[in-house]
């Protein structure tokens, strides 16, 4: 049992990895962008996902695939502060702003957002890490290499799973410093920022040493392009593909928090096989018995 906690409550992540459902406000982004461009539209997305079983929501408003620009400041404000304030009212479930400006960060946590997402680990914006520690925000701290813009420009490490772990430790002492308490940082280790299919491979393959930190690890695979070389389907064809990703996690325990766009079919699939995994740790393995 992992304890994350946020402004407004601590919330306990058991056996099944809680579900983050995917709210892009966004005309460009990988998968689904331009079909929630709207306030409305966003928001009637959200709630569609809480029904479905979301226990959190994250909101965005530019997107980070690979050779994305950036988003002027007053663009994205103007794209996701309305959806968290409408969200915030209509939901109690915690809403995540998935964003690496600072000042987009304190107008949607003053809004009711309890957690920022930020791709550049609180990096990205020298104001962001007293924002976080002023809100008792919830935060995720994500690895990328590089920027949207270069990051998948032949990345390379000496060791990923090394290199990503003195990563996250350089980036919690980083936390500890600015007076951010550790119960409430998570840990994404950003699959397809900065990463090749081999990368990607050996961090899913190794994803529990990341449980040596002592910190939710939040996965997002989600209808990921490793998927689509491995398997030769389009975007709307990954759901497979990215549901069996989730369940090896889950089932070696190397996961808390999911990131997903198809929240009720992940849940289901998650919540089975972190069911079986308990039953496994009740009933370890032993000599066959015979009539």
């Amino acid at each position: 049992m992992v304890l994350w906690r946020l402004p407004k409550q601590t919330l306990t992540i058991g056996e099944r990895p809680l579900v983050m459902g995917i709210i892009n406000v966004t005309p460009d982004s990988f998968s689904d962008g331009g079909q929630f461009d709207t306030a409305a539209k966003a928001v009637a997305h959200g709630m569609e996902l809480v029904r479905q079983g979301a226990d959190l929501l994250d909101v965005g408003g530019e997107s980070t695939r690979p050779g994305a620009a950036n988003v002027p400041l007053n663009e994205e404000l103007k794209r996701v502060v309305p959806v968290v304030q409408a969200l915030t009212r209509k939901t109690t479930v915690p809403i995540s702003i998935d964003t690496s400006k600072a000042a987009v960060a304190r107008q949607c946590l003053e809004r009711g957002a309890q957690i920022i997402n930020d791709v550049t680990a609180l990096a990205g914006d020298d104001d962001m890490p007293a924002v976080a520690q002023q809100f008792g925000a919830g935060v995720v701290l994500m690895h990328m290499q590089g920027t949207p813009a270069t990051m998948q420009h032949n990345p390379q490490y000496r060791e990923v799973v090394a290199d990503l772990l003195r990563f996250f430790r350089r980036r919690l002492a980083a936390c500890d410093r600015a007076g951010i308490r550790r119960e409430c940082v998570a840990l994404d280790p950003g699959i397809g920022f900065g990463k090749t299919q081999e990368h990607t491979l050996t961090l899913l393959a190794r994803l529990e040493e990341f449980q040596k930190l002592g910190r939710p690890v939040l996965l997002g695979v989600s209808r990921k392009g490793y998927i689509g070389l491995i398997l030769g389907k389009a975007r709307h064809e990954r759901l497979l593909g990215s549901v069996a990703t989730l369940c090896y996690a889950v089932a070696r325990g190397a996961v808390q928090v999911v990131r997903v766009h198809d929240v009720a079919q992940t849940r289901d699939a998650v919540t089975l096989c972190a069911r079986i995994r308990e039953f496994r740790k009740q009933s370890p393995p032993g000599k066959e018995q015979r009539d």
